[in-house]
């Protein structure tokens, strides 16, 4: 019946006056009930989920680097993995320096990290390998969440989300 309303002008009579009236009235609703809220349409942004596996600190400094400046500061919702020998890099006992053109500025990966985490993003520490690692929350620097399967499902598998190794 609400198909056919460009068929109804505004000579009809009023049961067809009514139908048409109601017709609207009910489409109306119906996009009400779909349309996200406000609330809803932000939640949408878009997210980069980097595994990191290696301790050495050039590949993690570029990693950093790019998760940090890159795709945080271009408005994405990041997360660095730090798993397998990348538990390391945030022992705030170890040493680190950084290699090439980003030697210049004096930073330590752990330095980094906690910039990184400063500005929003999110470090996840393998909870399995810090174990075989021999560390604990304990050794890593402030702000390093351990990532349980459900911590890690939670970033990996959400909508929008893209995933980079490195």
């Amino acid at each position: 019946m609400c198909s056919s309303l460009a068929a109804y002008n505004h000579r009809s009579s009023p049961m067809k006056r009514f139908v048409l009236a109601f017709c609207a009235a009910l489409m109306l609703t119906g996009l009400a009930l779909v349309a996200p809220e406000p609330s809803q349409a932000g939640e949408d942004k878009p997210g980069l989920f980097i595994t990191l596996t290696t301790d050495d600190t050039w590949a993690a400094g570029k990693a950093i680097m790019f998760a940090h400046q890159r795709a945080l500061k271009s408005g994405y919702d990041t997360a660095i993995w730090l798993n397998v020998r990348a538990v390391y890099l945030a022992d705030k006992k170890r040493p680190s320096h950084i290699h090439g053109l980003m030697a210049g500025q004096g930073a330590t990966i752990q330095d980094m990290l906690s910039a990184f985490i400063a500005d929003g993003g999110t470090v996840l520490m393998c909870g399995a390998c810090s174990k075989a690692a021999g560390l604990t929350q304990a050794d890593y620097i402030d702000g390093v969440t351990m990532g349980s399967w459900p911590v890690v499902e939670s970033w990996l598998f959400r909508d929008n989300m893209r995933t980079l190794a490195w």
